[in-house]
């Protein structure tokens, strides 16, 4: 591949685009620009670069071995000036995931932090669950989330960092006509027989199945399987009370028409949750993120356990697990 003397930045982040996505339509959606365009822009670069970036047939498309030389490349240099204009407080937005409308950890650590950093820009974004998030902060899609960081795949983790923001008690939404459901909290023992939904076959979620098969085993309680992934409220709500299952969720998280939510309790289990992002970012919008969640967890306890507080050994920082 020939030196080339210089290097727009926009033709890098189109070749990135296409790169990471290999179709460029989906690239173009991405970077907001017409088809043509983003053609244009690879088209220039490879001239620039003096090679031939991509394969392209009627079906496919694929990096050539100079496109795989150049992506890290790009990616170090596209990092590199968003520092540069961080530093001059022309700071990109930070794209902040918090999993689903309905929870609240996430957001209140959000508006903590558009309140100590209001020159930046935190923009929300919903993508329902920790390990779909993290494939899109890999991609640089996303910046941060939140979630159960330990409940990643390794391949994930390695490329992430996080910092531990909470322990939050776990729940259940049980159909108004439940048994279960005139009971203000809901002992782990009353849903021995019961087959609850955890998102099993859910592929943006499967830390959130895991962490309920760890606190179900041995306690005569089944995982519901795989049903259609339910978008939207009316559907959700819609299934389930089609099959009348109960669903594992937060305490906070908002109760939907004709169901009600419950503490579970005896043990008291806990959803481990982390502010996560991708490692190697910098943006001072991470750093005020970085600095409201260590202090409502601070301010709030979040990360004190009651006595009878149970977590998964895979997920305790503190070597106190009550598994």
């Amino acid at each position: 591949m020939p030196s080339p003397s210089s290097v727009d930045p926009r033709l890098l982040r189109a070749f990135v685009a296409v790169a990471e996505e290999l179709h460029f339509t989906r690239a173009a959606t991405r970077l907001y620009i017409a088809q043509q365009a983003l053609s244009r822009d690879v088209r220039r670069l490879e001239r620039d670069l003096g090679t031939e970036l991509f394969l392209r047939t009627t079906r496919q498309v694929a990096l050539t071995p100079d496109g795989e030389r150049l992506l890290p490349l790009a990616r170090r240099v596209l990092q590199a000036q968003d520092d540069l204009l961080a530093a001059f407080g022309q700071a990109r937005p930070l794209l902040v995931d918090l999993n689903s409308p309905g929870l609240g950890t996430g957001r209140r650590v959000l508006e903590r932090a558009r309140a100590l950093a209001p020159d930046c820009e935190l923009m929300a974004r919903y993508e329902s669950g920790l390990t779909g998030a993290a494939a899109e902060m890999i991609a640089g899609r996303l910046d941060a989330s939140f979630g159960r960081f330990a409940g990643l795949d390794p391949a994930l983790r390695a490329a992430l960092d996080h910092q531990p923001v909470r322990h939050e008690p776990m729940a259940v939404i049980l159909p108004e006509a439940h048994p279960l459901a005139a009971r203000e909290v809901v002992p782990l023992a009353a849903l021995a027989g019961e087959t609850v939904y955890a998102g099993a076959g859910n592929p943006r979620t499967p830390e959130w199945t895991d962490l309920a098969g760890l606190l179900f085993e041995g306690r005569g309680i089944r995982i519901a399987p795989p049903a259609p992934l339910a978008v939207g409220e009316e559907e959700f709500q819609r299934l389930m009370a089609k099959t009348g299952h109960p669903v594992l969720a937060v305490v906070g998280f908002p109760a939907l028409p004709g169901t009600v939510v419950r503490p579970l309790v005896d043990p008291v289990p806990l959803s481990p949750v982390s502010l996560v992002w991708r490692r190697g970012l910098t943006h001072p919008a991470l750093d005020a993120l970085r600095s409201a969640a260590a202090r409502l967890t601070a301010e709030e306890g979040w990360l004190r356990r009651p006595p009878d507080g149970w977590i998964p050994a895979v997920d305790d920082v503190t070597g106190m697990s009550h598994d």
